[in-house]
């Protein structure tokens, strides 16, 4: 027989999406106003329970920049009951794994723990979200590391292009401008008091819902809140969004100098959407097509067609407020000014006529097909549903995303590129040599051109 018998010679075609339905969510409100949000989950023995709260590093005075994402990480190093290595033993008695984290929108923490020790475990949550102590020396640990998380930033390339990036697109005022860890300036400073009236002024039942997924009985799940967080008080009683200004009104080009550097990191946007925007679906599924998808436009040109980068893509971070929009890629420095050409060429593309038939129909297959896949485990259920929380977004949100991005249509997708991708408005921030490309970028005339040093970061505890 032939080697080849029996083989296909058609690649295979995505099938229809599978029909899908959210978990059925119950809701509450305690009297101190702390929502509790269950979502019963048969079968699904490992609970995820949460505190997400509505209130981030863009809410945080800017002269102690990084002190909300120092407080998260240290809720786990003790609280007025527990020093860090007895509450640790606590967690594991009860085969409960904690996590705590924040970033610009929200601060969230959370356990994930056997069905029949959840009581006890939410016991131990509520104590470290009430009750921390922030130990000066276990801050000062804390506040090293992310010193010298800051130092490994700088000379990380690519993170290097994201703080110049968003620095470069953002007004004085808006918090957006900086790291959401803070800078190394700030964090310096930062003390244990710093994240005491962090705690003060961010945590309270206002702001703050309370997700439990998996197997559980709402009822007992609602009787347990009460019981943990019926009393709790404090924090704010409203977040606003937070200042989103824009520095960008027209193009142009800003060089971070990294002599030396064999690859150029390019960074192209300007601030973009908030995440209630109403053209959200649309926006999904054009920037699936635009530099999404490992068929994108971005990807078929700069990868597949040019052979300028492995990777090139384009997005929106939607936040509370308007989140960055960039369109970015890591390119052989020789390339690089050709490079930003043919960012520029696929920007104005998306902007000037509507998607094929194919690319529409494979975006939203995918953003249709993907999401049930998120939903197997009650982490991500409860995350999604802190999301919806954090953002203020219906409780019926989950129900409908299927069939809103089903139905975006081409001319949805023309409008909302031409609506919210400005590529003649936009900054063009690169991190590379400018002395192998300096003379290029010139002749190419894309736009005034501001070339700033690279100064290296010296290590935590020299001068």
């Amino acid at each position: 027989m032939s080697p080849r018998a029996g083989m296909i010679n058609q690649r295979p075609v995505p099938g229809e999406p599978r029909p899908y339905e959210f978990p059925t969510t119950i809701r509450a409100t305690l009297p101190n106003g702390l929502r509790v949000i269950v979502t019963p989950m048969a079968g699904r023995q490992l609970i995820a329970a949460s505190l997400a709260i509505r209130s981030g590093a863009a809410d945080e005075p800017a002269e102690i920049g990084g002190a909300t994402v120092l407080a998260a990480r240290g809720l786990t190093e003790g609280t007025e009951v527990r020093d860090a290595i007895a509450l640790t033993e606590a967690f594991e008695r009860l085969g409960a794994s904690m996590h705590a984290e924040a970033g610009w929108d929200a601060i969230s923490a959370g356990l994930d723990v056997p069905a029949s020790r959840l009581e006890p475990a939410l016991e131990l949550l509520a104590e470290v979200v009430r009750r921390p102590s922030f130990p000066e020396s276990e801050v000062e640990r804390l506040r090293d590391e992310r010193l010298n998380d800051l130092i490994q930033a700088k000379a990380d390339p690519r993170r290097r292009a994201d703080d110049a990036f968003v620095s470069s697109i953002y007004a004085p005022s808006s918090p957006y401008r900086r790291p959401a860890g803070g800078s190394p300036e700030t964090v310096a400073r930062l003390t244990s008091a710093d994240l005491r009236t962090i705690h003060a002024a961010a945590y309270g039942p206002g702001t703050a819902a309370l997700l439990v997924a998996g197997d559980v009985d709402p009822d007992a799940v609602i009787a347990m809140a009460s019981r943990l967080f019926g009393d709790w008080t404090g924090g704010r009683a409203a977040v606003t969004g937070p200042d989103a200004t824009s520095a960008v009104d027209a193009r142009f080009v800003r060089v971070v100098d990294r002599p030396g550097a064999v690859q150029s990191e390019i960074r192209i946007g300007h601030p973009g959407l908030a995440r209630r925007h109403p053209d959200y679906h649309a926006v999904s599924v054009m920037s699936m097509i635009l530099g999404g998808l490992f068929n994108s436009r971005l990807m078929s040109n700069l990868r597949e067609a040019k052979g300028y980068t492995y990777g090139a893509y384009a997005g929106f971070d939607l936040r509370r407020s308007a989140g960055p929009f960039s369109a970015r890629a890591a390119v052989n420095t020789e390339v690089t000014v050709p490079s930003i050409g043919e960012f520029l060429i696929e920007l104005e593309r998306i902007r000037e006529a509507p998607p094929t038939e194919a690319e529409l129909q494979a975006a939203r297959n995918y953003l249709v097909g993907v999401f049930p896949l998120r939903f197997e485990t009650p982490g991500p259920v409860a995350g999604w549903l802190g999301g919806l929380f954090i953002h203020d977004l219906p409780d019926d949100e989950p129900l409908h995303y299927r069939s809103a991005i089903e139905a975006v249509t081409a001319d949805d997708v023309l409008r909302v590129a031409r609506e919210h991708v400005h590529p003649e408005r936009c900054a063009i921030v690169l991190v590379g040599d400018h002395e192998k490309f300096g003379a290029d970028l010139e002749a190419a005339s894309i736009a005034p051109v501001d070339v700033v040093a690279d100064e290296p970061e010296a290590p935590v505890g020299v001068a």
